[in-house]
């Protein structure tokens, strides 16, 4: 057999091999009670008090789970667990992880006990394919993903599966991987992006923290960021790099605004898009969320 034939070969093996596990993957979930098309969430989740305060951004995301059929499961990819490579948590029980440091006691005494999901995280891992996604048994719930859930489901009733953010990869990247979890929406998978999409903590204005109040150049990103989220034009939002100085300083490190292009890479074309939460918090930080579907 010559190099040629060989690694052409090879490759049509490779693809058989992928195809194959899809089909298993696929399923797997066909063996699995379809559900009406689950909703998907970007959830900005803010100051970690958000877990133990009463204010109207808890109270908006108790109102929004109202108008969410019950979930069968949650897959949360929050801003707070990035890795080298992909990773989904694959334990029974994952650990509240108090991933923070300069609060109150009570804050540290929250316990989130809402089970995991094995079986989601293999799901999830063959639905990524070919991407090679390590299932992980030592992270656990993260703040991003237990202190805006905990308002949702306050019971803990519902599994809880994390994915996490690669660092070495671009919004590109992570947007087209997103759109392969788009299954799990019709088995009653709940999917939630939590970050924040303005972020700049450098910046945050400490005298105004109770007020509402925005930097000019956070609220002309937020005002392009929410036209560009309703009328469907993702393409500026991932190539937000590219928006000017405004984007630059409401988006200097990207983990809090991945989430986002997670959530709206699961939208379906025509679909219902509804904004809550729109408001600035201490100049630098917005805690719009969005529910698709």
């Amino acid at each position: 057999m010559n190099r040629k034939h060989f690694i052409r070969t090879l490759a049509l093996g490779t693809s058989a091999g992928l195809i194959s596990m899809k089909m298993n993957t696929l399923n797997k979930l066909a063996d699995t009670k379809s559900t009406s098309k689950m909703p998907v969430l970007f959830l900005g989740h803010g100051s970690p008090m958000n877990a133990i305060e009463e204010n109207e951004f808890v109270q908006g995301f108790r109102n929004i789970s109202k108008e969410i059929e019950p979930p069968k499961a949650i897959l949360c990819v929050s801003a707070h667990w990035e890795t080298n490579g992909t990773f989904v948590t694959a334990m029974d029980n994952p650990r509240t992880i108090h991933d923070f440091g300069g609060f109150p006691q009570a804050l540290f005494d929250v316990q989130y006990p809402a089970p995991g999901s094995p079986k989601l995280a293999e799901q999830t891992q063959e639905l990524l394919l070919p991407t090679d996604v390590h299932l992980d048994d030592k992270w656990g719930l993260d703040h991003g993903a237990w202190s805006v859930i905990k308002h949702l489901y306050p019971d803990a009733k519902v599994p809880v599966v994390q994915l996490s953010l690669d660092r070495t990869k671009g919004p590109e990247y992570h947007y087209e991987l997103a759109k392969q979890l788009r299954k799990l929406r019709e088995k009653g998978v709940l999917i939630v992006g939590s970050g924040n999409m303005v972020h700049n903590l450098r910046r945050v204005a400490w005298d105004k923290l109770n007020a509402t109040y925005a930097y000019d150049w956070a609220e002309q990103a937020h005002s392009v960021m929410k036209d560009r989220i309703l009328d469907g034009n993702h393409r500026d939002l991932i190539e937000y790099q590219k928006q000017g100085t405004a984007f630059q300083l409401s988006i200097p490190t990207p983990e809090h605004y991945l989430p986002l292009l997670y959530s709206l890479s699961l939208q379906d074309k025509g679909e219902d898009i509804k904004v809550f939460n729109d408001e600035p918090v201490a100049g630098s930080l917005y805690m719009t969320s969005v529910k698709i579907g």
